[in-house]
């Protein structure tokens, strides 16, 4: 499946919906997206990921790459990340630097 990112920004969010595949070959368009974004300057960056199949470790560090354009005052919120997309988050820690949920629920 191909990778789609798409990008909503609210007064306080931007949110930021992935689908199919995040490898090697799409983690740019996920970076450009992160920049979009941190144009915004959002309080919170919201990643959905229900529709998100597969990430590489290209994604992870589009990921790291999220964390540290967005700075430490945005809280970063990956939605709905599907089991192995979870898994491959939790492997590397990087779930302790996020806000992982189910649904989106500001904290």
């Amino acid at each position: 499946m191909a990778f789609d990112a798409t990008l909503e920004t609210t007064p306080d969010a931007a949110i930021i919906t992935l689908s199919g595949e995040l490898d090697a070959s799409a983690a740019p368009k996920f970076r450009t997206a992160i920049e979009q974004a941190a144009e915004s300057s959002p309080t919170r960056l919201v990643l959905m990921m229900q529709n998100l199949d597969y990430m590489a470790s290209a994604g992870l560090r589009a990921l790291v790459f999220a964390k540290q354009k967005m700075g430490s005052g945005v809280e970063l919120y990956v939605i709905g990340a599907q089991e192995a997309v979870a898994e491959t988050i939790e492997l590397t820690g990087f779930q302790h630097s996020v806000t992982m949920q189910s649904e989106y629920q500001p904290v």
